[in-house]
């Protein structure tokens, strides 16, 4: 291996370590370090994002190891997540190349920014769970809202785990850390997964690129997921409203340089 490839898999591993680590504290946001890297290395847009969503999956792998320890998901509520989110993740991947970027990031930067200010306006949102019984009608309202995250999921990639999180708190009454738990397993197994099957069968990956991806994105997840058990909601809460606020000011940015 040359230097400059070796020095490629160290800025790949790295990127990949804490963008997920990151991600497994928030409940979301890998994509705020991990796509741009991939852009910033020299990947167009859609390898980019088809090579980040599969990494990503690794992101659910590392977190579920550590979950699973805890037996943190009741399989009917994960059951829900998933119904009403993979159909959006799969048609969000397949209208992705039609979606004007642009305009999609510079709406969701504010979006973001929100769910931010949200969280902080609202000290003890999150901090306990809280007990609340939705009949189908708010069961329905419920999974709508997860399939619309899940069409941003499979066409924009970056931060909807986020999304994802403060509706499983907002709307369901979870705590921060069951709901990250939710969101890393559900999310980043399933959804990503289903994105990245997607999006690879329109395109390419960057197959080279991925073992140092995986490999950096599975140690994020176990140890973000270690750290958001052991020191409970209010530190999962910090960080959810931390990278909110940065990842939405990073689409921002971003739309607006275009």
């Amino acid at each position: 291996m040359t230097a400059p490839d070796l020095l490629l898999q160290l800025a790949l591993f790295a990127g990949a370590l804490l963008a997920n680590l990151l991600s497994a504290l928030a409940g979301g946001g890998a994509g705020l370090v991990q796509l741009p890297l991939l852009i910033m290395l020299g990947l167009p847009f859609p390898l980019a994002l088809a090579t980040h969503k599969l990494a990503s999956v690794a992101l659910g792998v590392g977190a579920t190891l550590r979950h699973a320890r805890e037996r943190s998901l009741n399989l009917r509520f994960a059951l829900l997540i998933l119904i009403s989110g993979l159909p959006g993740v799969w048609l969000g991947a397949r209208l992705v190349l039609a979606v004007p970027h642009r305009l999609c990031t510079l709406l969701l930067g504010p979006l973001t920014i929100g769910l931010g200010i949200y969280s902080l306006s609202r000290p003890e949102l999150g901090t306990q769970p809280q007990a609340r019984s939705h009949g189908p009608a708010g069961l329905l309202l419920g999974g709508l809202v997860l399939f619309a995250i899940g069409v941003l999921n499979g066409s924009l990639t970056s931060g909807t785990g986020l999304f994802v999180t403060l509706w499983l708190v907002g709307w369901f009454g979870l705590d921060y850390g069951r709901a990250v738990a939710y969101t890393l397993i559900l999310v980043g197994l399933f959804w990503n997964g289903t994105g990245a099957l997607t999006l690879g069968l329109q395109g390419q990956i960057a197959w080279r690129w991925v073992p140092t991806l995986l490999l950096g994105s599975v140690v994020g997840g176990y140890l973000g997921a270690h750290l958001a058990i052991a020191r409970g909601s209010r530190l999962v809460k910090r960080c959810f409203e931390v990278l909110s606020l940065l990842m939405g000011a990073s689409l921002l940015f971003k739309a607006l340089a275009w």
